[in-house]
């Protein structure tokens, strides 16, 4: 997931934002947990066939994770925008 080089509306510049990949790790082992909970309660319920577990969690999987990048990393960034976030720099000293 990338994002555009800038904002349509404002003209704001992405590229001077570090999101990187971060949100994906951590959206990744979330959204499995969850899926995994909700799947094995499914199973114990109602003991569909495996097949009907392959057609019902993996498109919901593509798309919670691919729809979950999106939402994180617009968040992340947004949050970076908010905060001025930026690389470190060096601090000049002043002599007196």
């Amino acid at each position: 997931m990338k994002f555009a080089p800038h904002c349509r509306v404002c003209a704001l510049d992405f590229g001077s934002y570090n999101v990187g990949d971060g949100p994906a790790a951590f959206l990744t082992l979330i959204i499995g947990a969850l899926l995994i909970a909700i799947a094995l309660t499914l199973d114990a319920l109602v003991r569909p066939p495996l097949w009907v577990h392959v057609l019902l969690w993996v498109p919901l999987t593509a798309v919670a994770v691919v729809y979950g990048l999106r939402v994180g990393k617009a968040a992340l960034l947004a949050s970076e925008h908010q905060r001025q976030a930026a690389e470190g720099r060096k601090v000049e000293e002043k002599d007196d």
